[in-house]
């Protein structure tokens, strides 16, 4: 069933929407009307006719594709019309899946023999499967296709950390500012970088802040209690999805996801049972949680399913010759979370596992692109306790282990990684994270490390979207880190609100002619905090 609101938002309504007083038309008909672009003469009642709660996404776009996605709130068909003319004189239109209860309502089309480098304009209606007469209002969004032409620009944002510790959507305070912030930027597409909800963080309706005044949040059913069913996990990304400005930028911007520990529960690893200090759980294996979670992750975004492992997180994207993405999953084959300390690479002390390290190797060997941009889920040198209270202290969550030392525990897997770039000779790679809640600019260099067989880089840390912010954390300079720049200052107060306006993104600007990579840091309003101008390795 559809979260109820308890406290609700206003109407969903996204700038730019085809004007639509529903149809009662089927068949040839709604065809008719949809390829004119025209209101149908007969009206149905609001109520009588699917919604659309979530409104529209696109993401995992390429040159030639991209997936279109929505939500209804009640059994009916995706239709999805799309053109290359914004006032859509010429489009093509796609029946798409039945959005059912067995998919939370949900449903997408992977758009494919598009033009590369192209703005698409598309609009999504519902078709009631009951009745088979109302269909929904027409909900607008555009895309752009990863061009193949040397001589465009290109330009990215990423972040993550969304609506965690109980920092919800508070629309005193103009809800997830952050997310408006970025669709200024005009991005060709948002790499969120996990955490895209907080499964084990209730949302109430107030939170008294220190200095006595009150953050009130927008509360559902599903958010009064951490996420243990299916549809818990289905609510938890509903309940973002209310949010106006994430609805609107969502339309406008591809998505490329990935995912990290609170789309399952804080700091978890397979095979995990969650231990008796954790009172919140009834549910106590973290493999039955985790298969919920992920079909609930693939439900609620444009997700391209690989055939062949429809499971997997990690995946590449290319966008022509100047720029290859390659995202992560350090969750689903990592060994269990421990001291850290340990002398082999071997299950125990797996991050990536065997064959995502593999798929990487190959696929940034491969490449021909001008930057190679690893999309991380956890930072690299930043040291990561996990604070949960069923594990012991001393363990570790990240690749660091804090002994500043030789690479040891899953500091090997990221050794083996550094040294074949390095021995293939594979240039301008750059790392790009979030995960810690503050923004960071970090550069590496072999001269400063104690392993020293890798070719210096940068990594950039962005958000959080929504959510408490903290740090700045202890660094481990096992693969020599310098701080070029920190967000917050080291007595930074813990968990602080979004009022505080500690809420950060990057952004990544490649320029065709001198094929530089210009990457900034932002506050949730958009001004620029730090911004360096990476050169093409020569």
């Amino acid at each position: 069933m559809p979260d109820r609101i308890i406290k609700p938002s206003r109407r969903t309504v996204l700038k730019g929407l085809v004007s639509g007083t529903g149809l009662a038309l089927t068949g040839a008909g709604l065809a008719d009307a949809l390829a004119q672009g025209v209101a149908p003469a007969v009206v149905t009642a609001d109520r009588l006719r699917p919604q659309l709660p979530g409104g529209v996404m696109s993401g995992d776009v390429t040159a030639t594709s991209g997936i279109v996605w929505s939500r209804a709130d009640r059994p009916s068909r995706m239709i999805v019309e799309y053109s290359t003319s914004e006032r859509f004189t010429t489009s093509q239109r796609r029946i798409g899946p039945a959005a059912l209860e067995s998919s939370g309502f949900t449903a997408r089309v992977d758009l494919t023999g598009l033009p590369p480098g192209a703005e698409v304009f598309y609009r999504v209606r519902f078709a009631d499967l009951v009745d088979g007469k109302a269909y929904s209002e027409p909900v607008t969004g555009r895309l752009r296709t990863a061009s193949i032409d040397a001589n465009k620009p290109i330009c990215f944002v990423f972040s993550g950390d969304e609506a965690g510790q109980g920092w919800g959507i508070n629309e005193r305070f103009g809800g997830y500012r952050i997310y408006e912030a970025m669709r200024r930027e005009a991005p060709d597409f948002f790499i969120h970088q996990g955490d895209q909800i907080y499964a084990d963080s209730v949302i109430e309706s107030e939170v008294k802040l220190p200095d006595g005044t009150m953050w009130t949040n927008i509360v559902t059913e599903g958010k009064s209690h951490v996420a243990q069913t299916l549809d818990d996990y289905r609510a938890a990304f509903a309940y973002n999805q209310l949010d106006k400005n994430k609805r609107r930028f969502a339309a406008e911007v591809p998505f490329l996801v990935q995912w990290d520990d609170h789309e399952v529960r804080n700091n978890w690893y397979p095979g995990q049972v969650i231990g008796e200090a954790e009172k919140r759980y009834q549910t106590r294996s973290i493999n039955l949680l985790e298969a919920r979670a992920k079909q609930a992750m693939f439900e609620y975004n444009p997700y391209r399913i690989n055939q062949l492992d429809p499971e997997q997180v990690y995946r590449g994207f290319q966008f022509g010759p100047l720029l290859d993405v390659f995202m992560l999953d350090e969750r689903s084959y990592r060994g269990a979370n421990s001291p850290n300390r340990q002398t082999r690479l071997d299950a125990d002390s797996a991050f990536l596992g065997s064959q995502q390290t593999a798929w990487l190797k190959a696929s940034l060997k491969a490449s021909r692109a001008t930057w190679k941009v690893i999309a991380s889920d956890m930072p690299i040198s930043l040291v990561v306790p996990d604070l949960n209270p069923d594990v012991p202290k001393g363990t570790f969550e990240a690749w660091a282990n804090a002994d500043n030392g030789a690479p040891s525990g899953r500091e090997l897997e990221l050794a083996d990684i550094l040294r074949f770039i390095k021995q293939e000779d594979i240039r301008n790679v750059v790392w790009i994270t979030a995960d810690v809640h503050y923004a960071q600019a970090t550069h590496y260099d072999p001269s400063r490390a104690k392993f020293t067989e890798f070719k210096p880089f940068w990594e950039f840390v962005g958000g959080p979207i929504n959510a408490g912010t903290f740090g700045p954390n202890d660094l481990d300079m096992t693969f020599g880190p310098e701080l070029r720049y920190v967000s917050v200052p080291k007595d930074n107060p813990q968990n602080r609100s979004p009022a505080a306006l500690q809420q950060f993104y990057g952004r990544a600007k490649i320029d065709p002619q001198s094929r530089a990579l210009t990457v900034s840091l932002h506050d949730l309003n958009g001004k620029s905090l730090y911004e360096v101008k990476l050169d093409v390795e020569a």
